[in-house]
């Protein structure tokens, strides 16, 4: 679906100036207002433990929550208000989204205190160098999620003899032979972003880091109409006929549950999925198995980082407020408690983890490795680097092919069609 840019500009203008200037925090008595759309779960619990950290400093944490997982009225509303002249202290757009925002002069950077508190030094290189624009910090990180992670129900790969698959050709030889004992071998969720999720998994999986930079950041047409593609597109295929009939239109969370209940043994979703499985009272890395999705290439790990961005309010300046709640955001006790509130992993790097269940420690070696190994990705869903109109565009195609009986040649000439629209 093309993004449209007028639409987001108009779409629910009244509930963006339902926050009038007169709600705008005063400037020297370090109040931020927060808008964002973690209302519920982990999620508000998580940002809860900011708010009260942030608080406990000397800062007034005002909450103006809007509904709507997934973050698309947030992100209307936010931009109803800076068109308004009336910006929040702080709000949780993708990167890719508040990068755009920053070029148009709207977002405050953090020099001082990224600055005075090495945030350079604390943070994994390919994340901070996506989250500064022109050097300057744009948005501070609160957690990092991974797309790339497969989770099993430990007790069917037992009962027939099936390690964690490593490579495609090993998942695909445990697909086939669950199948033959009548046993699903793939939950999956017939909505768009899920099977955009499973594509980039398996572009990242087939092509390498190399192949997936060239293709799901840069968009280069060659690699996108290569060999290497039809051969992502194979794999999807296959993935289809491993995905029971019922698929269409689930939500991704009743997908998780079908793992935790033994009615299919994989399922492919970002870490998130675990808040499924501690809330079903079974536990991850024993009773539900975690760990990268197969890969052709040791090492992958595609993330997102959750992240705050401030913008300008009063006279353009940062303000105390937001700079406390900067600093507050990146403390490693605060990272933990926000963290194991949310099923996510630290950003920063000394935090302490041993409160964190097997699946957390492991996904956060996983991200220190890939940091080091030059295999830590941007994910396309994550929208770290692609603009809502190139996701929109890729998640088009991607869930039309998944769908439909079309060839891989025909898939990637649809790809193709759709990121040139995009362009």
């Amino acid at each position: 679906m093309k993004y449209n840019r007028l639409y987001t500009y108009g779409l629910i203008a009244a509930a963006g100036l339902a926050f009038t200037a007169s709600q705008a925090p005063a400037q020297d008595d370090k109040s931020v207002s927060v808008l964002h759309y973690w209302t519920a779960g982990g999620e508000a619990a998580a940002l809860n433990a900011a708010k009260t950290a942030f608080e406990k400093l000397g800062g007034k944490w005002i909450d103006q929550p809007i509904s709507g997982g997934g973050g698309d009225t947030h992100d209307q509303v936010l931009r109803s208000r800076i068109l308004a002249g009336d910006a929040p202290g702080a709000a949780i757009p993708k990167v890719a989204d508040a990068k755009n925002l920053y070029e148009e002069g709207y977002v405050v950077t953090f020099d001082t205190v990224a600055a005075k508190e090495k945030w350079d030094s604390v943070l994994p290189a390919s994340i901070a160098d996506v989250l500064k624009v022109d050097g300057h910090y744009m948005s501070v990180p609160t957690n990092i999620h991974r797309f790339n992670a497969m989770w099993a129900n430990a007790k069917i790969l037992k009962e027939h003899g099936i390690e964690m698959p490593k490579t495609w050709d090993e998942f695909n030889a445990a697909a086939e032979k669950l199948k033959a004992a009548g046993i699903v071998p793939l939950a999956h969720g017939g909505q768009s972003w899920q099977e955009s999720i499973l594509f980039e998994v398996v572009v990242a999986g087939i092509g390498g880091p190399d192949f997936f930079r060239k293709t799901l950041v840069e968009y280069d047409e060659a690699s996108l109409k290569s060999d290497t593609m039809i051969k992502v597109f194979d794999q999807l295929r296959k993935l289809r006929s491993d995905v029971d009939p019922n698929f269409s239109g689930r939500d991704w969370n009743i997908a998780t549950s079908m793992v935790i209940k033994g009615e299919a043994a994989f399922q492919f979703m970002g870490d998130w999925a675990k808040g499924e499985v501690t809330t079903a009272k079974v536990t991850p890395g024993a009773d539900i198995l975690c760990s990268a999705a197969p890969s052709n290439f040791p090492g992958l790990f595609l993330y997102v980082a959750n992240s705050f961005t401030f913008f300008k309010t009063g006279d353009g300046n940062i303000t105390s407020g937001q700079e406390l709640l900067a600093s507050t955001l990146m403390k490693p006790e605060v990272q933990a408690e926000f963290n194991l509130a949310k099923g996510s992993v630290p950003a920063v790097s000394g935090v302490d983890l041993s409160k964190f269940d097997k699946c957390a420690q492991d996904t956060a070696h996983d991200l220190t490795a890939a940091d080091a190994g030059h295999t830590l990705l941007p994910a396309l869903n994550g929208g770290m680097v692609s603009s809502g109109e190139m996701r929109g565009a890729v998640a088009d195609a991607i869930t039309k092919f998944f769908n439909s009986d079309l060839s891989s040649e025909e898939g990637v000439e649809l790809l193709l069609k759709q990121i040139d629209t995009a362009r």
